[in-house]
């Protein structure tokens, strides 16, 4: 049955960043009821105040859950940036002092290992994880070129290896993104996240470690195989074409339908402006 006809509020647990109001705003769009379950210190409390929701503590599982039943909320979303919190931003209740034991198993692992505890955690209460990209599918990038600027033939083999790259690391839960440069792989999206490393990218060149013209290089993300998509799907947005063009590179490729954009008209209006492509790229 589609989102839209459901009448049972959607529950998006939120953390930082533009996305849970790019998700919320498309739900509610397509007439479906929505409840931000807003974590404090990492929800921007501006946006957080437009729609209907509640704040809750990292940690506070079991008030979490009461929340949700309460609400009538049966289907959740988790998107938004939760960086690694100050241990004064966590406050823990009786259930998640119960639950330690297994919190701490499920963090001996990667981001994969640690999300898929989660996901049979919220099944286990009698809720149901639902993925951003299954609420949202506006915001999915397409396949084929986005925007003016067309991507040359050696853009496109860079464009492939990283594919490969990606989908090679997977098994070891390394990131979803890389940076490949005329069939060199010059950086692996680690713990540092997307930005990081296209900042990365941008020392390397300004030190003449990496010696390039302008203008050369692909940026790749796609899921890893077999990531459960529900949680943590890879994104780009304006900042990444902008983090892009200032590591020098001539632009962007995703895997079509497995990677989300908030705001992509303007994201595609400023790769147009700085020179860079954006590109679904089908195989």
């Amino acid at each position: 049955m589609p989102a839209a006809a459901d009448a049972t509020p959607l529950a998006l647990v939120c953390g930082g960043g533009s996305f849970p109001m790019a998700v919320a705003d498309s739900a509610l769009r397509d007439g479906r009821p929505v409840v931000l379950f807003a974590i404090r210190g990492f929800a921007d409390p501006d946006s957080v105040q437009r729609y209907d929701h509640e704040w809750i503590h990292l940690g506070a599982v079991e008030k979490l859950i009461s929340l949700l039943r309460r609400r009538g909320c049966h289907d959740i979303v988790i998107v938004g940036n939760v960086l690694r919190p100050h241990w004064r931003q966590i406050r823990l209740d009786w259930l998640t002092i119960r639950l330690l034991p297994r919190i701490l198993a499920a963090m001996r692992g990667g981001d994969d290992h640690m999300l898929s505890r989660l996901a049979e955690f919220v099944e286990e209460q009698g809720f149901a994880l639902m993925g951003a990209h299954e609420v949202a599918p506006d915001l999915l990038v397409p396949a084929g070129v986005l925007g003016s600027v067309q991507p040359r033939p050696a853009d496109l083999e860079d464009a492939r290896i990283g594919l490969d790259v990606v989908r090679t690391l997977g098994p070891f839960d390394v990131g979803q993104g890389v940076v490949v440069a005329r069939r060199h792989v010059q950086a692996v999206e680690a713990a540092e996240g997307t930005d990081w490393m296209l900042e990365r990218c941008a020392l390397l060149r300004q030190r003449g470690r990496v010696k390039l013209p302008d203008r050369a290089g692909v940026l790749v993300k796609a899921p890893k195989p077999g990531q459960d998509r529900r949680v943590d799907l890879p994104s780009i947005g304006r900042l990444t074409v902008e983090m892009a063009a200032k590591a020098g590179l001539a632009g962007i490729a995703v895997e079509p339908g497995g990677v989300m954009a908030v705001g992509m008209a303007e994201m595609v209006r400023e790769a147009d402006r700085l020179g860079l492509f954006i590109y679904g790229i089908a195989e």
